[in-house]
């Protein structure tokens, strides 16, 4: 079986200018907490370190996350709908990600 990838002559070529194709750490529009689905996972900055969320409650003046603990156990911080995220690929970072995978807690190991 055999697929053709030739390009129909009628078919139109767009050329591209420098600057068409963004890094995928920025966004044409600001992506919010709000945007998340309930149940989305994401990056969120602690005092310390990164640590891995979950939005598990969503109202109008806020949003609650729990927050895995290097310990095993889990909290809620609750955060303004209008907080800013950015993207690294697909995952959502709510903080200033520019060193979250160097700092990204330590779980439990035995688990």
């Amino acid at each position: 079986m055999s697929t053709n990838f030739a390009r129909s002559p009628d078919a139109e070529t767009i050329p591209l200018v420098p600057g068409d194709l963004a890094p995928s750490l920025t966004t044409d529009s600001c992506l919010t907490l709000a945007a998340l689905p309930l149940g989305a996972h994401l990056i969120l900055r602690c005092r310390k370190d990164w640590r891995d969320a979950t939005v598990i409650a969503i109202s109008l003046d806020r949003i609650t996350l729990s927050v895995g603990a290097p310990s095993g156990r889990t909290y809620r911080v609750r955060r303004p709908p209008h907080s800013s995220l950015i993207l690294e690929g697909a995952i959502p970072i709510l903080g200033e990600g520019a060193s979250w995978r160097s700092g990204f807690a330590r779980y439990d190991v035995r688990w």
